[in-house]
């Protein structure tokens, strides 16, 4: 592209000494001139060698800076560095991602092209752990029954128009129409940022290729806390009169509601007892039927007994946090402070 814009990298990070190295090495080995790009790494106060690590890149990069993110809340990083960078161009990353090398040109260019408000690429999750357990994870996020219709998981073969995309790439100019990123929702202000540029007729555009690799959790106890505090802010967001979601955030809502609900009723009406089958019955079908043709693609049978068990980890710790989510709206709890006060 000739006379290509400036474009600020946002970076949000909080104790990432393992992955910061890869993260920014990938961002400089983009084939996007280096003169035309500044990376805003923005620290939530990290308790580990995050800060001693990304000064050493300073020292070398001068095109790299750090900031500090008192809040330690995704939005306000992406605030921070939004409103401190010069760039014509935003593109916001994670701290824990590596980038192909092709992933700046390829999000600008999409961006520029489609004349969009918002472009972005699929990600691709990566065990955090090479375990098998941590392989699990990462497959049944790429796969439908875990994520839904998210295309952005899931990956797309040609430009498309979605609802959401791996981070994203704005002119800066949208945030001046728009306004900036929403800091009362520590959880889903991306899906809060997409579902007010489609409120005002832009367009967000979902690119192939340069897919980014995001590191997954690696157990079903980060799994579970991951997912029950993605279901609060699935629900939790209609507190602030946001529509940041999707009908696919509200299945499991009410999948773990009618199982619930059908199974106390099944004690004083035997009617409910074939609703409570029905419904557990179908599910535990179709959990088996995805692990199998999961464990079919791969070719091994390792996953087989694996990938129910992280199925309905992220089915039910979802649906019970959309439950309590929905449980706060109606109660008017101030603020919720679970999951996502992190950086990344």
């Amino acid at each position: 592209m000739p006379d290509e814009p400036v474009v600020s990298l946002i970076v949000p990070v909080r104790n990432e000494e393992r992955y910061i190295r890869p993260c920014l090495d990938s961002l400089l080995a983009n084939d996007y001139p280096q003169n035309r790009i500044e990376v805003w790494v923005v620290d939530a106060q990290s308790e580990d060698r995050t800060r001693d690590i990304v000064s050493e890149y300073i020292r070398q990069y001068p095109h790299i800076q750090l900031l500090d993110n008192p809040r330690k809340i995704i939005p306000a990083a992406f605030n921070i560095g939004i409103k401190n960078s010069r760039g014509e161009i935003i593109l916001l990353a994670s701290g824990h991602s590596i980038y192909p090398s092709s992933y700046i040109s390829t999000c600008v260019q999409g961006l520029l092209e489609h004349q969009a408000d918002n472009a972005g690429v699929t990600s691709v999750c990566v065990p955090r752990e090479d375990t098998p357990m941590g392989r699990a994870i990462a497959l049944a996020l790429a796969y439908p029954f875990g994520s839904g219709n998210a295309n952005t998981r899931l990956g797309v073969s040609f430009p498309r128009f979605a609802d959401s995309v791996a981070f994203g790439c704005f002119r800066r100019e949208l945030f001046e129409k728009i306004g900036f990123y929403n800091e009362n929702l520590a959880g889903s202000s991306d899906m809060d940022m997409n579902a007010r540029i489609k409120k005002t007729g832009g367009k967000i555009i979902l690119l192939p290729g340069a897919a980014v690799n995001y590191y997954s959790d690696a157990n079903l106890k980060s799994f579970w806390k991951h997912n029950f505090g993605d279901g609060v802010w699935a629900t939790y967001v209609l507190r602030f009169d946001s529509h940041a979601f999707a009908w696919r955030h509200w299945v499991p809502m009410f999948f773990v509601a009618t199982v619930i609900g059908s199974g106390m009723l099944a004690v004083i009406s035997p009617g409910f007892r074939w609703i409570f089958a029905g419904v557990g019955g179908l599910y535990i079908l179709a959990s088996l039927a995805a692990s199998a043709h999961i464990s079919w693609r791969k070719q091994t049978l390792q996953y087989i007994s694996r990938l129910p068990v992280v199925f309905a980890t992220r089915h039910i710790s979802h649906g019970l946090g959309s439950l309590l989510g929905l449980l706060l709206v109606l109660i008017r709890f101030p603020l919720w402070k679970g999951r996502r006060t992190a950086s990344s």
